[in-house]
């Protein structure tokens, strides 16, 4: 069978602790859609949040699980430590503005490879975020019902940043195993991409020899999913990751994508995930998260687990848009 290339990254997967605060944060502050609300499939009592544009198209997707009592998690090795969205040029004084007066501390932007500007935060849970402004940003659509104007908005993801102790086997796994090449490096910084590269296709390695371990819990990021193109590039990527001793799941139906997990060296949780069927599976694109979609396995069961959830608002402005386009 012939294993066909990884496109880039489909979705960042990070844990939470009070369901709402999330999604005034993600769709009311930062203006991402809320793309699906559904449960973890292998924790039904709480949900599953996914953000990202209009459709939710793969490489701007965000995702949580908000647990009420999860503790606090700590940034270390071992961890994806950022997780960034691109931006156009000129949108990060708009940015920081717009935090500071909702009370969310930023840095002041700061220069890194390739002539970014980039402007890191921490959403109420702690969760490191970069924006990252660019050129070509503009080249994807951000959601048009954000609220947010067109030359601000946030164009789906940029990059993640991983810490690893060290980045030998690391980088093995990324250039000999999953396709990814060198294309950048500098201040402790080593960039590598995908596919056809850029943003959404990227992943950095920094190296910390001395750091301790993150705790992966509230704030932190569970796993980063990368893009294949479907079923059969999967199951050979599968057979091919197996044979090289790493130790992947079988695939995990996921009902909008098909999943398989595995830890590289460093012991950041990677997953591949399919591009189909995607986000209109089961509801309409005008509807995406509007109400709670359950799978069929768990459909059974869904009054105890409605009455076992918090109920959400979403922001005015998502509400609006989604009536509007009906």
């Amino acid at each position: 069978m012939v294993k066909s290339g990884i496109e880039g990254i489909h979705h960042v997967t990070a844990i939470a602790r009070d369901a709402q605060r999330n999604v005034d944060f993600y769709v009311g502050l930062l203006g991402l859609r809320l793309v699906k609300r559904t449960v973890n499939f292998d924790d039904p009592g709480t949900y599953h949040l996914y953000y990202g544009d209009e459709a939710g198209t793969p490489g701007s997707i965000l995702t949580f699980f908000p647990w009420a009592h999860a503790v606090r998690g700590s940034r270390g090795v071992g961890q994806t430590s950022a997780t960034a969205f691109s931006v156009p040029e000129g949108a990060l004084g708009y940015w920081r503005d717009r935090l500071a007066s909702q009370g969310v501390l930023a840095a002041e932007p700061a220069e890194r490879l390739d002539r970014e500007s980039v402007l890191t935060l921490f959403d109420p849970d702690g969760l490191q975020l970069e924006l990252i402004a660019h050129a070509g940003a503009e080249e994807r659509s951000p959601w048009a019902g954000s609220g947010i104007s067109e030359r601000h908005a946030i164009r789906g993801f940029h990059s993640v940043t991983l810490t690893e102790h060290s980045l030998g086997a690391t980088v093995g796994l990324l250039g000999e195993t999953m396709g990814f090449r060198s294309v950048a490096s500098g201040a402790g910084r080593s960039r590598f991409e995908v596919g056809s590269g850029g943003a959404g296709a990227q992943v950095d390695l920094l190296e910390d020899p001395s750091g301790g371990h993150g705790r992966v819990a509230a704030g932190s990021v569970h796993h980063v999913a990368f893009r294949v193109e479907d079923d059969a590039a999967q199951s050979a990527w599968l057979a091919d990751l197996a044979e090289r001793g790493l130790h992947v799941t079988p695939v995990q139906d996921r009902q909008y994508f098909h999943s398989i997990y595995y830890r590289e060296p460093g012991g950041v949780l990677f997953e591949l995930a399919t591009d189909p069927p995607g986000f209109t599976f089961d509801e309409p694109l005008a509807a995406l998260g509007s109400g709670l979609k359950l799978p069929p396995w768990l459909e059974a069961a869904r009054p105890r687990i409605e009455a076992a959830l918090p109920k959400l608002q979403v922001p005015a402005a998502a509400v609006a848009s989604a009536e509007s386009a009906a």
